[in-house]
């Protein structure tokens, strides 16, 4: 077995550091970090298959993670459906809303299709501020508890295995995709579309198929945060959000699915470190982010892994 290959080697490190992290989670507010990290992640792996595989830029993710929450708040609340049968509705939802403006939003290049995509995001969190009778407005609504074929979780620690479960279950499917025909198409569309449709790939298919699967992971991890939260308010559909979830894609490391989990981590738990500096929080924390990228410019992981592979695999010059 090789463990450098991301089906072995990493896929069991990420699971091992799942099921030990527990033994250093204390209380209730580190929990919900550890939660908030792991669904941020699974974002983050799905969005990493647009931006990072497939070179297509999104700054409208944070709103596909907003309609997901509000599915699971509306459909629980207001019509009765079981959490669970919520969240798949609401996937399929989202599902077939993505399908649809995915052909002519995916035409747009560069920044055209930021700017396609950021408007995208706009409209979706001004239609949770403004339909008052359906979202609440701007200040949200109440989120039904989640229900697993009649089991509740209510502890913390439950919850973390379930935010855990959900990102596992993502890295599983995206190394998967990564690794069949059907990356490979990916990182052809990635490198020239042009050359791509000459060699026979349906570049239109491939880059809505991805699109779809990227929202798709979006609007289950906001169900699951809604459910977990409680409460939910249009502000997960904030222009700040998806830029932060980019953030986390670019910085971890674009094309390495490891990496995009890392950013995650790194983006949400740095901030809660960086409390101590209280006025010059954000500050110190821009500081340490363009250091990160300056001399970390290819990502985290990426990075890392570069330099590990020198320091341990240079030849011998004796």
């Amino acid at each position: 077995m090789n463990w450098r290959q991301p089906h072995t080697g990493g896929m069991v490190m990420l699971l091992a550091v799942m099921a030990v992290l527990p033994l250093f989670l204390d209380n209730s507010f580190q929990y919900e970090i550890a939660i908030k990290v792991a669904l941020n992640a699974a974002v983050c792996v799905g969005l990493n298959l647009l931006i990072g595989y497939t070179g297509q830029i999104s700054l409208g993710h944070a709103g596909f993670f907003a309609l997901g929450a509000y599915s699971s708040a509306i459909l629980t609340d207001r019509y009765g459906l079981p959490p669970m049968a919520a969240m798949l509705t609401g996937a399929l939802g989202v599902g077939l809303l993505s399908f649809i403006i995915a052909r002519p939003i995916l035409k747009l290049k560069g920044h055209y299709l930021a700017m396609g995509t950021l408007g995208m995001g706009v409209i979706i969190s001004i239609v949770l501020n403004q339909e008052a009778d359906f979202t609440g407005g701007p200040d949200g609504m109440s989120v039904a508890a989640l229900t697993i074929f009649g089991w509740e979780p209510v502890t913390e620690f439950q919850w973390y295995w379930i935010a855990v479960g959900f990102l596992a279950l993502c890295v599983w499917l995206s190394l998967n995709l990564i690794n069949s025909p059907v990356g490979r198409a990916l990182r052809a569309v990635h490198g020239s579309e042009i050359a791509a449709r000459t060699m026979g790939i349906d570049t239109t298919h491939y880059k809505v198929l991805v699109f779809v699967v990227s929202a798709v992971m979006a609007c289950l991890a906001g169900s699951l945060f809604a459910h977990y939260n409680g409460y939910i308010t249009p502000s997960k559909a904030d222009f700040f959000y998806s830029i932060e979830l980019v953030t986390m894609v670019v910085l971890g490391g674009m094309a390495s699915t490891f990496g995009a989990v890392i950013g995650a981590v790194v983006l949400t738990v740095v901030p809660q470190v960086l409390t101590v500096f209280e006025n010059y929080e954000m500050m110190v924390f821009g500081g340490v982010l363009m250091g990160m990228i300056i001399f970390m410019h290819k990502g985290l992981l990426p990075t890392l892994s570069e330099f590990i592979g020198k320091r341990f695999h240079e030849p011998d010059k004796r």
